[in-house]
């Protein structure tokens, strides 16, 4: 996020855009805005989604550029496309839950912090942390059940065993063209599971996303304040108040920040990750056995290689996460521009 404005009144200040905070903004015209920009974002990143979950379900271990050189040649373009209508229509409701309480979370904690006597700079730390923490477990009540069904799909069409491509099969594959579409895979999931079933990995999800959120919003206010602290006045404008950097050093250093505390996030919560997508993904339908617990699925990831088999899939997940947050972080502040009630504000 960018910063408040001057923090003193040295003719040296460095002035970066004013936080604009949930009451400033146009609501509708922010979660519809929000949506049509964020559903772009989903597109462009899908692929590099299903090339991670299907190296996360795999029992053996299958470089990235070979499978998706595997998955054009087998299933085209389409292939990397699986489940994306499913995903895209939670992206909607679950980006509005997330929006939604992560700007009134960062304003009421924002606010209680500075009232207790911490310096902003501390305080802005704490309310990123406790707003990506509360729009996390927000909107993993749409995500969860979405990303189950949307899984399903991504890895319709591959066999996970270790003869993947071979043409062998065996017990722990997911079933070829089970499914014919996300209401398909939603109503089989509803008979086989209940409403249990789109809920698998809840609890894991929010173990995971939870703190990986957390822990990216709070070192993202800490590494954007410390490179701005180490750039200066290099690429600002001065002006008769003060510094003011142009809108491509504020782009940059947003871009920078992002991609840095996705790396931290990504490798700290990846086992993690891995163990939510093989609880919602694999099972053993017609063998009466019950879903496998987190310790089962923990133990097979091991059995098949090692704790490295925990990170299976950081490649993709690690450059997802970070151009994600990259794209993500910069429309968003320029979403938060555009919605606001008096632009002139910000002019």
């Amino acid at each position: 996020m960018s910063l408040s404005a001057a923090e003193d009144d040295s003719a040296s200040e460095i002035h970066l855009p004013a936080e604009i905070d949930w009451e400033m903004l146009d609501k509708s015209k922010f979660f519809f805005l929000g949506a049509a920009l964020f559903s772009g974002v989903s597109a462009t990143l899908y692929p590099i989604v299903v090339l991670k979950t299907r190296q996360q379900v795999m029992l053996s271990d299958f470089p990235c550029l070979k499978m998706g050189g595997s998955i054009l040649r087998n299933e085209g373009l389409r292939g990397f496309y699986r489940g994306f209508g499913t995903s895209l229509m939670g992206t909607i409701p679950a980006r509005a839950l997330y929006m939604g309480a992560l700007e009134m979370t960062k304003s009421n904690v924002g606010s209680a912090t500075v009232q207790l006597g911490l310096s902003e700079a501390y305080a802005s730390t704490v309310a990123n942390a406790a707003a990506g923490l509360s729009a996390a477990m927000a909107a993993q009540l749409v995500w969860t059940p979405v990303d189950v069904v949307s899984q399903r799909l991504m890895v319709q069409g591959a066999c996970c065993g270790r003869n993947v491509h071979s043409g062998n099969n065996n017990n722990n594959a997911v079933a070829l063209n089970r499914y014919s579409g996300g209401i398909d895979a939603c109503r089989k999931i509803l008979y086989s599971d209940g409403v249990r079933g789109l809920y698998r990995g809840f609890g894991i999800s929010i173990l995971t996303y939870a703190p990986s959120n957390a822990a990216w919003w709070g070192s993202y206010s800490v590494v954007h304040r410390t490179i701005w602290s180490c750039v200066g006045c290099h690429g600002c404008k001065k002006d008769e108040t003060g510094y003011r950097p142009d809108g491509k050093a504020v782009v940059a250093i947003q871009g920078i920040s992002a991609a840095l505390a996705s790396g931290v996030s990504a490798l700290v919560t990846m086992p993690l990750d891995t163990v939510k997508t093989r609880m919602q993904v694999l099972d053993e339908e017609g063998s009466g056995c019950r879903p496998p617990t987190v310790l089962q699925t923990v133990r097979n990831l091991v059995k098949e290689g090692g704790f490295s088999a925990c990170y299976r899939g950081l490649g993709p997940r690690w450059a997802s996460m970070s151009l994600s947050a990259t794209t993500m972080i910069t429309t968003y502040e320029f979403l938060k521009r555009l919605s606001t009630k008096n632009q002139e504000t910000f002019a």
